[in-house]
């Protein structure tokens, strides 16, 4: 018998678990660090570090994932942070 959350990735079922969805943040040639550190502190209330280097991350992989959670929470988290011009994604 496969894990409950093995099983709904195999079948495409709906994620429904609290955590299964991720925000992620994708890099752009627009924003500055500054600014996307300050919208991840302000936003997703980062520490100081974690916003850093969710940053960091972005630049150099191209994306990182930011938050995790229930879909209606980052689906609020992502309206706040394309507000302030970032590329965010829910999967």
């Amino acid at each position: 018998m496969e894990p409950l959350d093995k099983k709904s990735e195999m079948d495409g079922s709906k994620r429904e678990h609290v955590g299964d969805h991720l925000l992620i943040l994708h890099n752009d040639e627009i924003n500055t660090f500054d600014h996307v550190i300050h919208s991840l502190r302000e936003i997703c209330m980062h520490e100081k570090e974690q916003a850093e280097q969710c940053a960091m991350i972005t630049h150099l992989r191209g994306q990182c994932e930011i938050k995790k959670g229930i879909l209606s929470q980052l689906e609020e988290l992502q309206k706040q942070l394309r507000s302030k011009s970032l590329n965010v994604t829910i999967d």
